[in-house]
């Protein structure tokens, strides 16, 4: 089964637009975040950083994908740019495209039923979802995962750190449903 597209309004630290068949041939990590999120900033995207280090840029694509489904007025792209140079975030990050029909879910996160942030989007070598991850793994976990991706193409399912409430508790912040 093909993935959905990464569905993006723009992008930052990437000469182009970046999109799942040509990366192709890699692992590929698809965090997705908003910049207001607690356990986004204080734990998922330390420990994407932390993933983009460990592993070769030939072996493990690393992505931002900055997915807003609230406090959309504090969320612009200009604000976005800010917080990825005071953060140094380097790897690329997409801004997920909001809803067409002015929905508060942007067009990826609904496409991958994403339950809010941060979530992570593990895909094997040939494209396809591995993995769908609502919280952050612990590192050892996950790179054990990732390493195995890169080496075989299997891994076993990264277990959550917490389990999310309705809203934000634990360093997860739920999507409002419905």
């Amino acid at each position: 089964m093909t993935a959905p597209p990464l569905t993006t309004s723009r992008w930052f630290n990437t000469k182009t637009p970046l999109d799942l068949p040509a990366l192709a041939g890699r692992v590929v990590a698809v965090y997705a975040f908003q910049m207001l999120c607690p356990g986004c900033v204080a734990n998922a995207l330390p420990q994407a950083q932390r993933l983009r280090e460990a592993f070769a840029e030939t072996d493990l694509a690393v992505i931002g994908l900055h997915t807003v489904f609230e406090h959309h007025e504090a969320n612009t792209p200009a604000a976005l740019e800010a917080f990825l140079h005071e953060y140094r975030i380097r790897f690329p990050v997409g801004i997920d495209a909001p809803d067409p029909n002015g929905g508060p879910i942007p067009q990826t996160m609904a496409a991958y039923a994403l339950q809010g942030t941060p979530s992570l989007l593990l895909f094997d070598r040939q494209g396809r979802l591995v993995h769908k991850l609502f919280g952050h793994p612990p590192d050892l976990t996950l790179g054990a995962a990732v390493q195995a991706l890169v080496q075989s193409g299997a891994v076993a399912a990264p277990a959550a750190s917490a389990e999310a409430e309705d809203g934000c508790a634990d360093g997860v912040c739920a999507a409002p449903v419905g």
